[in-house]
C-alpha cells in the first residue's frame, strides 16, 4: 500500500498488475478510482469526477467511486416520515440516505499489498441514527482484474441488531470510444421488479417481467429494484458480449429472495451506470423485507465480489 495525499486528504493506492486502486479509507471507507492499464491506454472501471470537482471534505456525497451503505440503505421512512427510522424499543430515530457510513471516519486496522480492513469509528451522530454496540469491518481484497469486499458486523451488545447494508459502485459507461449506451445491456436474473414509491412502500414494476437482458438506454432501468434473483452474479458489458464485468450478490449460488440489485444513473448524459449490490430492498426496517439481525456476541458478513474475466 502506498500513502499519499491530495487536497490535504490522506489517501492509499495499491498497484496490482495492470490494476491501480486508489482509496480514501478513512473517510467513509471509499474506493475511488479501479484503473485498468490496457494496450493503447487505460480503462476507467470506476468512475470519479475530474479532480477540478472533487471535494473529499464532502466525500459521501460525491457521484463517484464506491460508497458504503450502512446500517441501511436507500430512503428509510417511519409513520410516513422520510429519513427515519424506529427500532424494536420504539423509539423513532434519525437515518440519513444510505445511512452514516459514507459520511464517517474509519480506522486502517491492517493492510498489506493486496488487502486492507478498516473499522467505522462510532460517534455522537452515528449513536443517534444507530444506538447500539457493534464493530462494524470493512475487508477489501484488490487483485488485478477482481474486487471482493466483504462487509462485517459484529453485535457487543445485549439485543439483536438489525441491518442491511450495501454498495453504490459508479461503473464507468460506455468505456469504449465511439460507443454509447444504447451499445451495452446488463443482465439480471431477476423474477420480480420493485419501484420505491414516495411513502417508503415498494410498488411492483412490471415493465421487465420475464425479461433478463435490458439496454442501458432504456429510460425505466434506472432507479429500478431487482429481487428473487435466479443466481447471484449479474453481468453487464456490451452488447457484443465481450469484457463484461460480473457483479456477484453474496457468497451463495442462489441468494435469498430479498437479496437486491438496484441500477441507477443521474441522467441519460452521465458517464456512470450505478448497478448496487444489497442486501434487500430499500426501507427494510419498516417492511422488514430483506431485513437482517446479528444476535448477541455473534457476527454477520455480506459478500461482494466484482471480476473482469
Amino acid at each position: 500500500m502506498e500513502s499519499f495525499t491530495a487536497n490535504g486528504v490522506p489517501l492509499e493506492r495499491w498497484k496490482v498488475g495492470a490494476a491501480t486502486y486508489e482509496t480514501c479509507l478513512t473517510r467513509g471507507a471509499r474506493l475511488l478510482r479501479w484503473d485498468l492499464d490496457i494496450p493503447g491506454g487505460r480503462r476507467q472501471i470506476l468512475h470519479w469526477p475530474a479532480e477540478g470537482s472533487l471535494d473529499l471534505d464532502k466525500i459521501g456525497h460525491v457521484r463517484g467511486g464506491n460508497p458504503i451503505l450502512f446500517p441501511f440503505m436507500g430512503r428509510n421512512y417511519c409513520d410516513g416520515e422520510k429519513f427515519a427510522w424506529r427500532a424494536s424499543d420504539g423509539v423513532k430515530r434519525p437515518m440519513p440516505q444510505h445511512g452514516f457510513a459514507r459520511d464517517t471516519e474509519f480506522k486502517i486496522v491492517e493492510h498489506s499489498a493486496k488487502h486492507a480492513v478498516v473499522e467505522l469509528v462510532p460517534n455522537a451522530h452515528t449513536q443517534a441514527c444507530y444506538p447500539f454496540h457493534y464493530r462494524f469491518r470493512i475487508r477489501f481484497d484488490f487483485l488485478e482484474l477482481f474486487l471482493r469486499i466483504t462487509f462485517e458486523l459484529t453485535n457487543e451488545d445485549h439485543q439483536n441488531i438489525p441491518w442491511c447494508a450495501g454498495h453504490h459502485f459508479y461503473f464507468t459507461l460506455p468505456w469504449h470510444a465511439g460507443l454509447q449506451r444504447r451499445d451495452y445491456r446488463v443482465k439480471i436474473p431477476s423474477k420480480k421488479q420493485w419501484r420505491h414509491a414516495a411513502d417508503g412502500k415498494l410498488v411492483p414494476f412490471a415493465d421487465f417481467k420475464g425479461t433478463t437482458e435490458i439496454n442501458f438506454d432504456n429510460p425505466a432501468l434506472s432507479d429500478c429494484i431487482f429481487t428473487n434473483l435466479k443466481a447471484s452474479t449479474v453481468q453487464f458489458g456490451p452488447k457484443s458480449g465481450e469484457e463484461d464485468i460480473t457483479v456477484k450478490v453474496g457468497e451463495e449460488a442462489i441468494p435469498g429472495p430479498w437479496a437486491t440489485i438496484v441500477t441507477w444513473t443521474s441522467d441519460p448524459e452521465a458517464a456512470f451506470y450505478c448497478i448496487e449490490p444489497w442486501m434487500g430492498p430499500p426501507n427494510s426496517p419498516e417492511h422488514k423485507n430483506g431485513l437482517h439481525f446479528v444476535e448477541p456476541g455473534k457476527s454477520d458478513t455480506f459478500v461482494t465480489e466484482v471480476s473482469l474475466m
